[in-house]
């Protein structure tokens, strides 16, 4: 099978971009850049077409002039190896609820969708069906039905998920979770006895067995830092939290690990000028983007993962797959499509960016015995042989009259 990979990878670095980076790798990489020509794993042969449109994530979603020359410029790129390469199915990533992305997709579709006998969305990010119902124009509705629908095949990555594959009338839906090279192969023997020891000294501060001196929880917060993915939320919510342990004279103290970059220059401020207070100056590091060894070691030493989002095209976000790949308990919003991600009846959900509740989650799933399940969800749900295979299968589908491939068909 054919591909035209209309996506970009990164940089920026996000989710998304990260996606397609394992996708392609697993796939075995564009193949016009491969000096002789294995077979194609999983059987498919990818022609990527890197549509990058944002230089950092400060520009995602915004509109800049030179944006409008690289579609065109992306476009006739896909349309030449259509004919060059005989690649008649065109995969395709739809943007989150952003009006400039949508018009940036209408263009994509407009120009490519006629040359193209195949057509699949892959919906990295959620909510599109109902933004489109609720904020865009009965105008921008109907021209989005218009280039869009019908498409042959859209790959989810939740159940909440398909209502925006239904909304263009995909031929064929499949849910195919998002998946990782496993981040902790050493788990069992590395972290997991570290992990059990801690929660067992955790559990006993709490339970009011004092400790002779104070301890520090070391909570983490690995995500872009913006007001919508709860960053502001989790400072508040780790302040309230201690006020709480001092009230009850417990000697623990929470601190805040945040490894993320600032999306905007006016949010950057905001910390800053927070964090001249004391109680947030001692109780809040903030290191910028980490990656490789550094970001697994701050997932080894952290106790708990916070992530209070209520970012709109939130769905499958590979910072929670990390944090159950290391068994960390995990405190987050039942927005979109987490619940999905976590095992039945989690514990560590919280409604809202409420930092009251997130606080008293806090200190619920802090010593709660939730780490090995989490580990084992990773293990049964989220690897990346498993993301691979099912993606595979379901991209397949498409090129037979089976009503169902890969990954679940709905």
């Amino acid at each position: 099978m054919k591909l035209l990979v209309f996506a970009h990878t990164p940089p920026p670095h996000h989710g998304q971009s990260y996606m397609v980076q394992l996708m392609l790798a697993g796939f075995g990489g564009d193949v016009r850049q491969k000096k002789s020509a294995p077979p194609a794993p999983h059987g498919i042969e990818c022609y990527h077409v890197n549509a990058r449109f944002s230089r950092g994530l400060a520009d995602v979603g915004e509109f800049q002039g030179a944006k409008i020359l690289l579609i065109f410029w992306y476009c006739a790129q896909a349309i030449w190896l259509r004919f060059r390469h005989g690649v008649k199915n065109f995969y395709y990533v739809p943007a989150p609820g952003k009006r400039v992305a949508l018009y940036r997709d209408w263009l994509v579709m407009f120009l490519c969708r006629p040359f193209f006998q195949t057509v699949i969305l892959h919906w990295h990010a959620a909510g599109m069906a109902k933004w489109l119902e609720t904020t865009t124009t009965i105008g921008s509705r109907a021209t989005t039905y218009r280039l869009f629908r019908p498409v042959d095949l859209s790959i989810v990555l939740s159940r909440y998920n398909v209502a925006d594959a239904e909304k263009l009338l995909s031929r064929r839906i499949c849910v195919v979770n998002n998946g990782i090279p496993d981040p902790c192969p050493g788990f069992a023997e590395t972290v997991q006895p570290r992990r059990h020891e801690r929660r067992a000294a955790l559990a006993k501060i709490l339970a009011g067995e004092n400790s002779a001196a104070p301890v520090a929880a070391n909570i983490l917060f690995l995500a872009h830092c913006s007001r919508e993915k709860g960053f502001f939320a989790a400072i508040e919510a780790v302040l309230r939290a201690n006020r709480q342990l001092t009230a009850r004279g417990v000697p623990l103290k929470l601190e805040l690990t945040v490894a993320g970059n600032f999306v905007t220059a006016e949010e950057q401020a905001e910390f800053e000028q927070l964090r001249k207070n004391p109680p947030v100056a001692t109780a809040v590091r903030h290191l910028g983007f980490v990656t490789g060894e550094q970001k697994d070691q701050l997932l080894r030493d952290a106790d708990l993962f916070l992530f209070p989002t209520r970012y709109l095209g939130e769905n499958q976000p590979v910072n929670l797959i990390e944090a159950m790949a290391f068994g960390l308990p995990i405190v987050t919003t039942r927005w979109r499509s987490l619940p999905e991600m976590l095992p039945p009846d989690y514990a560590g959900l919280v409604n809202d960016q409420n930092p009251d509740e997130i606080a008293d989650g806090l200190l619920k799933i802090l010593a709660a015995p939730v780490g090995d399940q989490l580990r084992e969800n990773f293990v049964r749900r989220f690897t990346l042989e498993q993301h691979l295979a099912s993606l595979a299968a379901a991209l397949r589908s498409v090129e037979t009259e089976k009503t169902t491939g890969g990954g679940e068909a709905v």
